[in-house]
């Protein structure tokens, strides 16, 4: 087993920029007439990071020293167009079936709210919260915990009606379940309706849930060994960094990069314990 990655709790940590700085596209040329030297992509990097982590806003950047404002998020901007995070994330999750395998047979999924004070695309009133906007992330993690797919939606949008798409982005395509190699979906009672269970069944998945009122010491309907700590788990890791844990951003896509980066991060320094 290899030693956790380290970093210094805001920027990326080296071993992880060597696994990213292959995917980046390639430098333009500088403009003529333009005496100012790029930015290093580390320096970038580490300025995005810096936001992601402390939740700051891209203008506080300016006394960090690490990066200018405009240089970081116009980077930022070129690499969500170049799809380098969820790439990034892709091919930490190809990295980690190749070395232990997927644990596709115990899948959960659920939802978690987030304030979103600016508003913006896919966000809404938040049922919990006074009705103050807020967004909805729903997340598919496997049987250790590990985010394999996610989809964003206002907070107003019941868990269930993102399950479907949730399971279709998934980052690798997921294996068709076989008699010898069932795969389970462990969900909550927010997911208690005959919609969900029809999906389960459409996608060959074996639904766990719970029904609205049950005795949590109850036996459950279906028989195994049904989990959702992981899912859980992968929501509070992500909630430490705060940009995503409240939503700054007013485009889907820029949050959806964000939650991109961290879902990379948490899955290569899984790796990174493996190698």
């Amino acid at each position: 087993m290899g030693k956790l990655v380290q970093d210094d709790g805001w920027r990326l940590p080296g071993e992880l920029w060597e696994r990213m700085e292959p995917l980046l596209p390639e430098r333009p040329p500088p403009p003529l007439g333009c005496h100012n030297p790029r930015v290093p992509d580390r320096a970038a990097m580490d300025a995005i990071v810096f936001v992601l982590r402390t939740g700051s806003q891209w203008q506080t950047l300016r006394a960090t020293g690490i990066c200018s404002p405009s240089s970081a998020y116009r980077r930022f901007r070129e690499w969500i167009d170049a799809g380098v995070f969820e790439e990034f994330w892709r091919q930490g999750l190809l990295a980690y079936d190749a070395l232990l395998g997927i644990d596709w047979t115990w899948m959960a999924v659920d939802g978690a709210m987030t304030k979103a004070p600016l508003g913006g695309e896919k966000s809404g009133p938040n049922p919990t919260d006074r009705g103050k906007l807020g967004t909805k992330r729903s997340l598919l993690t496997d049987g250790r915990g590990l985010p394999l797919g996610l989809a964003v939606a206002g907070a107003n949008v019941i868990d269930f009606k993102l399950l479907e798409q949730t399971l279709e982005a998934t980052a690798v395509p997921r294996p068709a379940p076989t008699p010898a190699q069932p795969q389970h979906l462990c969900l909550d009672k927010g997911y208690d309706y005959d919609g969900p269970r029809q999906i389960a069944y459409d996608y060959g998945l074996t639904a766990h849930i719970r029904r609205r009122g049950e005795d949590r010491s109850a036996t459950p309907a279906q028989p195994g060994k049904p989990r959702r700590w992981g899912v859980e788990r992968a929501h509070s890791w992500l909630n430490r960094y705060r940009r995503i844990l409240v939503r700054w951003e007013k485009l889907a896509l820029s949050y959806k990069a964000m939650l991109h980066i961290v879902c990379a991060v948490t899955v290569w320094q899984f790796v990174s314990l493996l190698e």
